[in-house]
């Protein structure tokens, strides 16, 4: 059992370090939104198209160079902002209501958005749901959804 606990802690301890490795963006990569816009008035569902330029776009998982998947912040502090904002930079996104992975490569999303206002930030993530070293962030905007 003490073999078998310590296999298990070092499995851990080694995949907690290849997730607080930051992978490489290209100078000038940009991840924007195709059809929206800050202070856009929407009804539900909100389409959301995403942009991606200078990386081209593959599935988690895919270990392939200047490429990654779309992550979308819903209704939080914009990536690297808040208490853990260092931290949240070099390590693997969550998956919540708050961060949306679209790991399968899509690049684009119908979001049921409840009415009122939502902020929205787009943020590409490496093969293991990493942000890129430097960040490939969307500016945050503010949508309402009437």
């Amino acid at each position: 059992m003490k073999l078998f606990t310590k296999t298990a802690a070092a499995l851990a301890l080694t995949a907690s370090m290849a997730f607080a490795q930051s992978t490489p963006a290209p100078e000038g990569a940009e991840v924007y939104f195709v059809n929206l816009e800050d202070g856009a008035t929407v009804s539900a569902p909100v389409k959301v198209v995403f942009g991606l330029s200078g990386m081209g776009v593959a599935p988690a998982g895919t270990e392939k160079e200047n490429t990654g998947h779309h992550h979308i912040l819903v209704d939080r502090a914009p990536l690297g902002e808040g208490p853990d904002g260092e931290e949240e930079l070099q390590n693997a996104l969550p998956a919540d209501e708050n961060h949306v992975h679209f790991g399968g490569g899509q690049t684009e999303v119908e979001l049921d958005l409840e009415p009122g206002e939502h902020t929205l930030q787009l943020v590409l993530g490496d093969m293991n749901h990493v942000p890129h070293d430097p960040p490939v962030t969307s500016e945050q905007i503010t949508i309402t959804v009437e």
